[in-house]
């Protein structure tokens, strides 16, 4: 993860289970630094700590504002979550969109956050006007509305994509290797060996054909040594039937 990752605001969280939810979700997605402004319910009641699941250093650690204002005072760019259309001129980004621009800034030293509203009613025009940017996650129209802990994980998610997505993919071989060629043309020749009899393989232009598809179906993949071994085992038991 980037040395600096976004905020998140919660603004007036209602319920103290949904606050300890969000701090779970945080944890998941390595984010680290929890703001509430005027939460209604205690996020250090047993409710939010249990609900938090091994994440109560983040609610431990979060900062409690009177106000919005005060909440985001100090950072350089915020986006605002809602599902519903503002009547206020803003960029728009939907999830990913939104994250990576995120990305970009903490990378490049800015302080951001990520603010979400109360559950019952989502965040009020007021906090939005004080946002640079709205994420919008398109979501089915006739039911969008999403659980703050949710939306939490969801945009969170985002977030840490845009920081692992750079990381190539890798094969997992667990004790074994990927077979070379000559090994896996070798194997198709033993299975072609075991073919004479076969009606197809005795006419010329049918056993070319099949022997591409055969061969097409072990070279397109990476087949591992101990795959090989087995396909041979088996082979080799009904070969004796």
């Amino acid at each position: 993860m980037p040395n600096s990752t976004p905020c998140i605001i919660l603004v007036e969280p209602q319920l103290a289970e949904n606050i300890g939810m969000a701090a779970r979700a945080m944890k998941n997605c390595a984010l680290t630094e929890l703001r509430l402004v005027n939460p209604r319910e205690n996020h250090l009641s047993a409710k939010a700590l249990s609900a938090s699941s091994n994440s109560e250093e983040i609610l431990g650690q979060a900062k409690v504002y009177a106000s919005t204002e005060d909440a985001i005072a100090d950072l350089q760019y915020v986006l605002a979550t809602t599902a519903r259309h503002r009547d206020q001129t803003k960029m728009v980004f939907n999830a990913d969109i939104g994250a990576k621009e995120i990305f970009s800034r903490v990378q490049n030293g800015e302080k951001c956050g990520l603010m979400f509203g109360p559950e019952r009613t989502g965040l009020h025009n007021e906090d939005i006007c004080l946002c640079d940017a709205i994420i919008n996650v398109p979501l089915n129209p006739e039911h969008c509305s999403l659980n703050l802990s949710q939306a939490v994980l969801l945009l969170g998610y985002e977030f840490y994509k845009a920081v692992t997505d750079s990381r190539p993919a890798e094969l997992i071989t667990n004790h074994t290797s990927v077979a070379s060629k000559e090994k896996v043309l070798m194997f198709c020749r033993h299975i072609e060996s075991k073919l004479e009899r076969f009606a197809n393989y005795q006419d010329e232009q049918k056993k070319e054909k099949l022997i591409i598809n055969l061969r097409n179906i072990f070279t397109r993949r990476e087949m591992t040594e101990q795959e090989l071994n087995t396909l041979y085992g088996i082979i080799n038991y009904l070969s004796k039937e």
